[in-house]
């Protein structure tokens, strides 16, 4: 029970990663408001929490929609009071494509999903949290963030982005009890299609390149990683990038 009373907002958990995400929180004691675009997802994870004896509330959400993120934070606060982890884990993948082969309205949506919906949320969630004493944001980035070759240029560029955003709260905020720390997955198995292709296809494209017996991780296993950076195990952690990829950056 190491989120026993505590409130999360977790974004893009209808599926893959943000669902296993507000379950394992949930199932660790946590409050959950799961947020997601499509309105079944929605409605299928908090069924899911609730069945295992959880405390879930949904909300369909566009995150690249800074009044819709506004209201998802409100929506937190008043159903329970408060808000203690925001975990930003929506995100879009861009085909792969170089700078000279992306579109502008592309680039757009990427960066407005990936970038702009975590500024957003920590925006509006940040008063929140000063005012009950302190909280933990867990961002949800990329080994695409760290390198250059891994992903199209709005999706690295993105991811980039946020791990510079993760680093700027935690400077920030440290002092008024607020953690900021970012995740960056490798291949995970979260059947999004990958670089235009069918997840399957995609993967294996992928994943032959990593290093931990060239497979993606489980959904699972980056969920309790998110748990350890949202608890307090994770009390002397603050803007520190977590590279989860099997070893595939060590290459």
């Amino acid at each position: 029970m190491r989120l026993r009373e505590k409130v999360a907002v977790v974004t893009g958990a209808g599926a893959g990663m943000g669902r296993s995400m507000a379950s394992l929180f949930a199932a660790e004691g946590a409050r959950v408001v799961v947020a997601d675009i499509v309105p079944e997802r929605v409605e299928e994870t908090v069924a899911r929490i609730r069945g295992g004896g959880g405390d879930a509330t949904g909300v369909v959400v566009d995150v690249s929609d800074e009044e819709q993120v506004r209201r998802m934070i409100e929506t937190a606060v008043r159903t329970y009071g408060r808000l203690d982890v925001l975990v930003n884990n929506a995100g879009i993948m861009d085909r792969f494509l170089p700078v000279a082969e992306t579109p502008t309205d592309l680039w757009r949506k990427v960066l407005g999903v990936n970038l702009d919906g975590p500024f957003f949320a920590c925006r509006q969630a940040l008063p929140v949290m000063l005012e009950g004493g302190g909280g933990a944001i867990v961002n949800i980035a990329s080994v695409a963030g760290t390198g250059g070759g891994r992903a199209g240029a709005a999706y690295t560029t993105s991811k980039h982005a946020l791990i510079g955003l993760t680093r700027n709260i935690a400077q920030f905020y440290a002092r008024r009890n607020i953690r900021c720390n970012a995740i960056c997955p490798g291949a995970v198995e979260t059947g999004i299609p990958v670089g235009g292709e069918p997840h399957a296809e995609g993967m294996e494209r992928v994943t032959k390149f990593a290093a931990l017996g060239s497979r993606a991780a489980q959904p699972e296993e980056i969920a309790r990683v998110a748990l350890f950076l949202a608890s307090d195990e994770a009390s002397f952690v603050n803007g520190a990038i977590l590279v989860a990829d099997g070893g595939w950056t060590a290459i």
